[in-house]
């Protein structure tokens, strides 16, 4: 039996063979491929395009652009919009289409980055707020991650107060200005103050368009000075002096106020523009003197405590914000004045006596010297004239010595009652500040308070003696001391000093005598009054040189007088001419020649 031969079916798709059955035709496929092409984006690499974020997890973004495949993003390109969530619109930038896997790669940041400087510039041109995170801390400020630009945010632009920690802000996103860009080296910097400061303004106007002097505020401490304190009134600073914080005397303000503390404040006075405003705190209690007892009264003890030392006087709270002075010239009964400081030190407690009192002008003046008997009253018993005292050297002048003999007791010692012998120029050279003296009171002026003092008195005068010892023409030994051009001073027995010109130190040899130098000088002037002894040196040989002239004009004188008396002898003679004669003439020429 013949085998009947197998006819194949022409039209069978040996391709489908092993998959699932594809009720598409070839010519029906094309026509659905070309369909959903059609509903796809047309891409290209480099371009920009906007997305949405159809998901995230903790390391990616995944963003659909219309592309048949959606592109993954780093979620960290993500960092500065922490509130990134599904359904945002996002702008991507196109690596590429299609990577060697088939995948679409886009980069979030490059986007950024394409479009960050015209964005970046037309913030800074509209005034805009932007947006920005807060990437790390810097020297002097902050990075700032605006539009994928790194910007500079410095220390003084984040807030209106001071920052002291600038690592708190890392991490945050925060809104921003543009206040600068150099396009040339690709810097921006960004203020956050500025928004702050734009609110704070607006509340600014708000709060001084309502200000009126003697209105009472509460206010925040904002900044201690020496000189005062800054208050923050809500947007609006006013300073209060640091006079203007209590009624009594503070060294610094941290007395009263601290940082950050609340209190109540008066307004004192503003400016037109009213910028400056200046506030008090201690007009909001009574002023201390209208507290003041009205017990107290002039003469009346009251202690204090030392507050604040000029050299005119020292200041001294008697009770709070009530203050007296006591005048240097209150503080001791001496009549030569002192600083107040060597009486009294601040913080100090002393007792005064109340000399003024006014009380509408809110003055008081105290002393403290009357709280001791005034020695004056006592002064003619206790140092009646002539009586002996030691006292205190306390100053010179040019014309004697102030000598303390108590607190409150000087006498003037006069530079001619220093010394009975010496020339004082000057009382330095005689005695020194703070040494003892020993002096007997002269003279007593009381109703001015004056002593008038001697020292050499209480010695005899030896000028009573020097008038028998250096008598006119008497010779003394002398040391020559100090030379000038009119003389020099020469120091004589007893301690006494002497005088000698100039024209009289010239020394029989030559030239004059030098300082130093014992010499023998007669005494050719003497005043006690004065006190004045004038010598001379070259007397002493200009006399000598006088006597031999003397001698020798007294010798030739009595020659000539022999000779006279023989030719008188001879023409009185009448008898005639002789040999002995002539012998007696030729013995009268021998003579006479003989004594040439």
């Amino acid at each position: 039996m013949a085998e009947k031969a197998l006819v194949g079916n022409p039209d069978f798709d040996w391709n489908s063979i092993g998959k699932k059955q594809d009720n598409y035709s070839n010519d029906e496929r094309t026509k659905l491929d070309e369909l959903y092409g059609k509903s796809l984006s047309t891409i290209s690499d480099l371009q920009i395009l906007e997305g949405t974020v159809v998901s995230k997890n903790n390391r990616e973004v995944v963003v659909n652009i219309g592309y048949k495949s959606d592109g993954v993003v780093a979620l960290s390109e993500f960092r500065y919009n922490p509130d990134l969530a599904i359904g945002d619109k996002v702008e991507v930038f196109i690596e590429t289409a299609e990577d060697a896997n088939g995948q679409l790669v886009l980069s979030h940041k490059k986007a950024r980055a394409n479009k960050s400087w015209d964005r970046v510039n037309q913030a800074l041109n509209s005034d805009e707020i932007i947006k920005g995170y807060v990437k790390c801390r810097t020297k002097g400020g902050l990075i700032v991650d605006v539009f994928g630009i790194e910007a500079f945010l410095p220390g003084s632009q984040i807030d209106v107060k001071p920052i002291r920690d600038y690592d708190v802000y890392v991490g945050k996103t925060m809104e921003f200005k543009v206040v600068k860009i150099n396009n040339e080296f690709k810097n921006v910097v960004v203020s956050h103050k500025a928004l702050i400061e734009a609110e704070i303004e607006n509340q600014k106007r708000e709060i001084i368009s309502k200000l009126e002097k003697g209105q009472v505020l509460e206010g925040t401490v904002k900044n201690i000075t020496s000189y005062g304190v800054f208050i923050d009134l809500g947007g609006v600073d006013g300073l209060i002096h640091i006079t203007d914080l209590s009624w009594g005397r503070i060294n610094h303000p941290e007395e009263i106020v601290k940082l950050d503390e609340k209190i109540q404040v008066v307004i004192l006075d503003f400016d037109d523009d009213k910028k400056r405003i200046a506030l008090g705190l201690k007009q909001l209690s009574a002023h201390p003197w209208d507290s003041l007892s009205t017990e107290i009264k002039v003469g009346d003890k009251v202690k204090g405590k030392v507050v604040v030392i000029a050299d005119y006087g020292a200041f001294i709270e008697v009770a709070q914000g009530v203050e007296g002075l006591i005048h240097v010239s209150e503080m001791s009964w001496s009549q030569h004045l002192r600083s107040a400081q060597d009486f009294v030190k601040v913080g100090q407690e002393v007792e005064a006596i109340v000399l003024t009192l006014d009380r509408e002008e809110r003055k008081m003046s105290l002393g403290m010297k009357q709280l001791t008997p005034d020695p004056w009253n006592m002064i003619m018993e206790k140092y009646a004239k002539g009586t002996r005292h030691t006292g205190t050297v306390r100053n010179f002048t040019n014309f004697g010595v102030f000598v303390e003999l108590e607190e409150g007791v000087d006498g003037l010692v006069h530079i001619s009652d220093l010394s009975w012998s010496k020339k004082i120029k000057h009382p330095s050279e005689f005695c020194k500040v703070n040494d003892k003296m020993d002096v007997v009171v002269l003279e007593i002026d009381g109703e001015n308070r004056r002593l008038s003092l001697g020292h050499k008195q209480l010695e005899d005068n030896p000028w009573d003696v020097f008038e028998t010892v250096f008598t006119i023409d008497s010779v003394h030994k002398g040391t020559v001391m100090n030379v000038n051009d009119k003389g020099a001073i020469i120091g004589l027995p007893y301690g006494v000093e002497g005088f000698c010109p100039a024209r009289h130190l010239a020394k029989a040899e030559g030239g004059s005598a030098k300082a130093e130098e014992v010499l023998d000088f007669k005494v050719i002037e003497f005043s006690k009054d004065a006190k004045r002894i004038v010598v001379s040196h070259a007397r002493l040989h200009e006399e000598v040189k006088d006597e031999v002239r003397k001698a020798d004009k007294a010798s030739k004188k009595a020659d000539y007088d022999d000779a006279q008396k023989a030719v008188k002898k001879v023409k009185d003679s009448q008898e005639k001419t002789t040999l002995g004669d002539i012998s007696a003439l030729s013995d009268l020429k021998d003579k006479m020649d003989g004594k040439k």
